[in-house]
Formats: C-alpha cells, sequence, structure tokens
C-alpha cells in the first residue's frame, strides 16, 4: 500500500496564515507543521513509501519534507515530494484532488502499489490506518472512505455520508448548504450499533482519506470529469461501486478555518487535550533542531506549552503556546495566544534593520486572544486586545478573523500601537 497525502489549495478559510504557505505547513503545537501529524501516522502505520503532492505556495512544504523524513540506507521506504509539473501530456496545474493525483500517476504507479491511499496532509488525527486495509479487504470494498462524526459547526463545510447496515456508503453530499443539513443526519440507531451515537455530533463525515484498490482509481481517474474526490469521484462511484465507510471514533480535526486551527491549538493546554503529542507510543515526528533549551528569568506561566530555543523575561503567559526561538519582553503579558516563534534570532543588523524593534515581543505589551506568526516583531507597549470586538477585518499588518486577531508572518507593530 502506498500513500499519497494531498498538499492542499490555496487555503482562503485559513488565510492569512496560508499567505507565504500552503496549509499542511502551518505551524502548530510549538515546533511541528501539520504535514507532520500525517506523515508520522503513516510511518506508525507501517507504512514507507509517501508520496506529497504539492502545488499552492509549496516551497515551505517542500523544503520542511525534504529536510525532515530521510530514512536510512537499511529501511526499504520513502517520503517524496511530487510538485505539479507540466508535461508533454498536460500544460494545466492541479484542478482539484483528484486531478492532482491523476497527474501524479506516473510516479505513484512506479512502486507497483495494489492499494492507494489518498490522505488530507490538514487534518489532526491519530489512526491505525492497517485497520482501515484490513476492513477495506474483509467488506471486499472497492473504495474505503474514513468516516467520522461531527457537529453542526463544522457539517457544512464537509462531505457527509449515509451508510446501511453493513457500512456500505449510500449517499455522499459534499459541503451541503446549512439549511439541507437535518436532512443529512446520521441514522442514530445505527450509530449506537457501532458506538458512535454521540448527541452533540450527529453528522458522519468524510475525514478525507480513502483507501482504493489500484484498479479501480485508474478507471475512475479515467474519467476526467472527476477532477475532485468529494465533488465528483465518491459521489460518482457510489452507484457503481462497493464504497465502505470505516468509521473512526477517535478525535480528529480538519484545520480549515482560523476559528478551528486556534481552538485545536489552545486545547493542547488543557488539563486533557483531545490530541496528545506526549504519546509514547506513537510520537509526532519533526524537523530536528539544534536549539538551547528555553530560558525563563522571573516569569509566570500557567497553562503553557513553550518550545525550544525561547526566552521569557519577567512576563507573564497565560494558556497559550510558545513556538520555538519566541522572545517574551519584560513586563509582558499574553493570554490565549498562539505564538508561532520565529526561523532565525536577531543580529545587530537585522535589529537595526527593523527600527531596533527586535523579534517576538518587547517590553510591556499585552495580547489576549491572539495568533502571531512566525517571524513577527512587536514594539514595546503595544495592545492586541481588539476591544472593539471586530469579528473580520484587516489592515497594513495585521488581520481579523472570528473574532481572532492576527499578527501575520514578518509584520512589524510599530511601539505604542493598539489593536
Amino acid at each position: 500500500m502506498v500513500a499519497v497525502i494531498l498538499g492542499g489549495g490555496r487555503g482562503t478559510r485559513l488565510f492569512p496564515l496560508t499567505h507565504f504557505r500552503s496549509k499542511p505547513a502551518v505551524p502548530v503545537a510549538g515546533k511541528y507543521r501539520l504535514i507532520d501529524v500525517t506523515v508520522s501516522n503513516c510511518i506508525h502505520s507501517g507504512l514507507r513509501n509517501i508520496f506529497v503532492l504539492t502545488q499552492f505556495n509549496s516551497a515551505s512544504l517542500n523544503r520542511h519534507v525534504s529536510n525532515t523524513y530521510r530514512f536510512d540506507q537499511f529501511t526499504d521506504g520513502f517520503v517524496e515530494i511530487l510538485a505539479a509539473e507540466q508535461t508533454h501530456e498536460t500544460e494545466n496545474w492541479f484542478q482539484g484532488t483528484a486531478d492532482a493525483v491523476r497527474k501524479s500517476l506516473r510516479h505513484i504507479l512506479n512502486t507497483n502499489p495494489e492499494y492507494i491511499l489518498i490522505m488530507s496532509g490538514d487534518t489532526i488525527y491519530r489512526m491505525d490506518l492497517g485497520k482501515v486495509l484490513e476492513q477495506h479487504l474483509r467488506d471486499e470494498a472497492e473504495i474505503t472512505v474514513c468516516c467520522g462524526m461531527v457537529g453542526e459547526d463544522r457539517a457544512s463545510s464537509l462531505g457527509l455520508v449515509s451508510v446501511d447496515a453493513q457500512s456500505r456508503i449510500t449517499e455522499f453530499h459534499e459541503k451541503p448548504p446549512p439549511e439541507e443539513l437535518h436532512a443529512h443526519r446520521a441514522d442514530p440507531g445505527l450509530m449506537r450499533r457501532w458506538d458512535m451515537d454521540d448527541p452533540a455530533r450527529p453528522y458522519l463525515a468524510s475525514m478525507g482519506t480513502y483507501l482504493f484498490h489500484r484498479d479501480v482509481l485508474l478507471e475512475m481517474l479515467n474519467d476526467m470529469e472527476n477532477e475532485d474526490f468529494g465533488r465528483q469521484l465518491i459521489p460518482n462511484a457510489i452507484s457503481r461501486r462497493r464504497v465502505h465507510a470505516h468509521l473512526f471514533a477517535g478525535y480528529w480535526e480538519d484545520i480549515g478555518t482560523i476559528r478551528s486551527f486556534f481552538d485545536s491549538t489552545l486545547d493542547l493546554v488543557s488539563d486533557q487535550p483531545k490530541f496528545d503529542f506526549y504519546d509514547p507510543q506513537s510520537p509526532v515526528f519533526t524537523r530536528a533542531r539544534t536549539l538551547p533549551s528555553s530560558a525563563m528569568d522571573d516569569a509566570i506561566l500557567n497553562r503553557v506549552l513553550v518550545a525550544e530555543g525561547c526566552i521569557i523575561r519577567r512576563a507573564e503567559v497565560h494558556n497559550s503556546v510558545i513556538g520555538i526561538r519566541s522572545v517574551i519582553g519584560d513586563g509582558s503579558r499574553l493570554e490565549n495566544v498562539v505564538m508561532m516563534g520565529a526561523d532565525y534570532y536577531d543580529d545587530d543588523r537585522q535589529y537595526r534593520d527593523h527600527d531596533n524593534i527586535g523579534l517576538g515581543v518587547g517590553r510591556d505589551v499585552i495580547v489576549r486572544n491572539a495568533i502571531i506568526d512566525k517571524n513577527a516583531r512587536i514594539g514595546d507597549g503595544v495592545r492586541i486586545l481588539n476591544e472593539a470586538g471586530v469579528q473580520n477585518g484587516e489592515s497594513s499588518h495585521h488581520w481579523v478573523r472570528d473574532g481572532i486577531v492576527i499578527i501575520p508572518k514578518d509584520a512589524t507593530i510599530p511601539p505604542g500601537t493598539v489593536l
């Protein structure tokens, strides 16, 4: 079985975090990228032949994957980037998720796989993918779609599924409008039978993970109208193919919006986080860095995740995730903040070039309910509080999405600014 991880499209709902990077390259949990969760899932499930398909804003994702996942000479496997390319057969870029796989088939088929697992690179979950193949064979399925329960707040942004008593998919509706949601609720009797019934999450949704028998996938991709798995290929296959659901009862989150990213990240500092980065049986792998230990001097930290290489001096940080190389100055206070950190430490020239505003958070700064992207510089005395309660807006140096203030990558906030 070969795994094909989709590198994501424009990521418009996650903008401005996707201004300079693709969704799977978005930093998460202080030191990782979203793609690390998916690749680690594959490795722990025994998958060693892994392709990552990339196209939009792909430079940082390509660099991260290439620098991180290198199997040694005694391991038969690879994690290989397949970037969108123009060929003699086609000069167009990927037109959808299925089209991305179609245009990459000549590379994928070189591994001679019997089964092809298609995965999204921007979801957070931990699943034994070997069990998906076991059920696929047991059900004699031609296509298996991994599915989980979701609430009404997420249902209209996902593909909703109906199944029969044998877990065969009978209907598939991609991103139905909110007014049609009620008609697509899962059968509570069937969900109870599989210990999946949850009144707070009454919808069964596709997780964007599909297992195909090779020949079935090739035949479906021969139909050029099938450009996207959710919009065309899976709905078209239901009446003609044996399409089954693999029901997953664990935690999973599609990181599709600023709100979902913010909430799932801050959940990591709760008493019982829904996703455990500390699981000794299946750790999440990422790029190895030679960073020093974080230094804290007379700082107050409460429910905080701090990555390597940080410097926090006489500051207060509450309910926040602090990324690599973050600097937080004297007298500052951060509450409900996702701070992604920096790619480097300041030197004297860089400090002068940015009007003597250093990387990270300066002195006497107050930040609440915000995301601070990488390499941001926040001057002394800045207030980022959104006291006006703006839900969506933007300026030259900040954005607001779902009431969350976002300081974009490489931004500089002058001293004394109030946002």
